[in-house]
């Protein structure tokens, strides 16, 4: 087997090989007939790029807060060259480091209803030749992002791991999650939803079109990173994605919980209230502009802020119907027991929310008793032996990581084992980041960039071992694709999570595996 650095040298020299000698093997402009009608793409440096492919039709008036209706076929060629418009959603703040770092503002193209479509990554378009399909979803919880953001870019993870991407939009916020059933009866008793429907749909038009695009139908991988894995949680529980994809991940956003129905519907009165209109006349709420029903949200969530209170957000609803229960409460869904997962976390999370950069020891047993009130100079101090060095900040950021997405993480993981069907994997990303000095550390979205072979990225640099670190990662996600088990040459053996191993892999400068690790926090933070 060769070593690492000798791995990273060969794949540099190919991608400078195709720098050098572009090859247009298929065309510069690619057509493909899909089972809606003819697309044309783009190739380039032999990857062919298909943006903005419509796989539902136009979501507003009266498809607002519906479930996705079908494409109507069209004759001809069809260009699949720009980006569509992303899910209405408040603007990104980059007024924060780490905002900008992630490049929270870069979602190309604008906003806009007719938004539910994919961007599809290909290495070859022979449809035999049944390549693992990785569908990413995006993060920016249930109300921002998009599957055009610079961060879900899949064309260096599709050369790099000869395997077909997709990256996919769809509805967020009030757009994708209003509950409306108490209101509208049953043409609207999946309204709270309809953001995750999207994504069933989006996996249905993968299964019905991808070997056109060279990819295998039956090899399909739905994951992501925050909100991303938060929805594939919650797909796991809905029927309507049962068949459609075969592997899963879940990074850094295990969801056990949604949105119940009499909180929902309260929050959908309050935004109806805001818009002056009755209950009565809820469907008036189809014909208002986009931009007034955006921007009456973004001020509700506003005046929550302005009180010291949570926003209340939106989110998918458990409507007995699409989602007939809590994704992994009280156990892990059934309907998805023989899909395999990865499960995952990073050492930092919650740095990304934290900007007290000068915490010093008095304001980190500050913060820590917040959380665990005399037992809070205990806690510090097991925190502190576990790494002297750590700056309060990091430390202040990485009790609050365990106490939320890693108390999830273990929660889902524990979950999927006990259930005994397919095999569940978990990883925990340790390796800070450089950017801004250091000062965040392994912080929530570290692992993004590099599960896409992405080494451009603000947060990781392209420095050897962040190359390094980038190829292990992307080909773990590209065996598990292929082959429902993420093991492969660059990585020492992974063995499933199971208790009382817990086996877990380490993404560090020193690659590792490990058995239980941190276990003494974890039992710190047990429920």
């Amino acid at each position: 087997m060769m070593t690492r650095r000798q791995t990273l040298g060969s794949a540099l020299a190919l991608g400078a090989t195709a720098m050098a000698r572009p090859a247009f093997a298929a065309g510069m402009f690619p057509i493909v007939e899909t089972a809606q009608g003819k697309l044309r793409g783009l190739e380039s440096g032999g990857v062919s790029i298909f943006r903005g492919v419509s796989y539902a039709a136009d979501t507003s008036g009266a498809n607002r807060f519906m479930p996705p209706q079908p494409v109507a076929p069209w004759a001809g060629v069809r260009d699949a060259l720009h980006w569509t418009d992303v899910a209405p959603q408040i603007p990104g703040d980059r007024r924060h480091v780490y905002a900008d770092l992630i490049m929270v503002d870069r979602n190309p193209s604008g906003m806009g209803e007719d938004n539910l479509s994919l961007n599809l990554w290909s290495p070859g378009l022979d449809p035999n030749a049944k390549k693992p399909v990785i569908v990413v979803l995006h993060g920016g919880g249930f109300y921002s992002g998009s599957g055009n953001s610079v961060g879900m870019d899949g064309e260096a993870m599709a050369r790099f791991t000869d395997s077909v991407v997709i990256a996919i939009n769809h509805r967020l916020g009030a757009f994708g999650f209003l509950h409306l059933a108490e209101f509208g009866g049953e043409d609207f008793a999946t309204s709270g939803t309809v953001g995750m429907q999207d994504i069933v749909a989006a996996l249905g038009w993968v299964r019905e079109n991808v070997a056109a695009f060279g990819g295998d139908l039956d090899r399909v991988l739905v994951y992501g990173q925050s909100g991303g894995g938060a929805k594939t949680s919650v797909l796991m529980a809905m029927p309507g994605g049962k068949g459609l994809f075969h592997r899963a991940g879940v990074m850094s956003g295990s969801a056990l919980r949604m949105m119940p129905p009499e909180m929902a519907s309260a929050t959908a009165k309050r935004l109806m209230d805001a818009l002056e209109i009755a209950p009565g006349d809820f469907r008036k709420l189809q014909e208002v502009p986009w931009t007034v029903l955006l921007e009456t949200q973004a001020k509700l969530e506003a005046a929550d802020r302005a009180k010291g209170e949570a926003p209340r957000s939106f989110a998918p609803v458990v409507d007995g119907i699409a989602l007939p229960r809590h994704p992994w409460d009280p156990d892990a869904p059934a309907v998805s027991a023989d899909v395999p997962m990865i499960v995952s976390s990073v050492l930092d999370e919650r740095a990304y929310r934290m900007g007290d950069f000068a915490m010093d020891e008095a304001r980190l047993t500050e913060f820590a008793r917040k959380h665990l009130g005399d037992r809070a100079p205990e806690a510090v101090a097991a925190y502190r032996a576990e790494d002297p060095d750590a700056p309060p900040f990091l430390l202040a950021a990485r009790l609050e990581s365990d106490l939320t997405f890693r108390k999830s993480a273990f929660a889902q993981a524990e979950l999927k084992a006990k259930q005994g069907g397919a095999p569940v994997w978990t990883y925990l990303w340790t390796q800070p980041s450089p950017a801004a000095d250091g000062r965040f550390g392994a912080v929530h979205g570290i692992d993004v960039a590099p599960s896409l072979y992405n080494t451009r990225g603000a947060l990781n640099g392209s420095s050897t071992e962040a190359n390094t670190l980038a190829a292990a990662i992307a080909s773990s996600w590209a065996a598990f694709a292929a082959n429902g088990d993420p093991n492969n040459e660059r990585i020492p053996e992974w063995k499933p999570y199971s208790p009382p191993e817990r086996t877990t892999l380490i993404f560090d400068e020193d690659l590792r595996v490990e058995s239980d690790p941190r276990a003494d926090f974890r039992q710190y933070w047990k429920p």
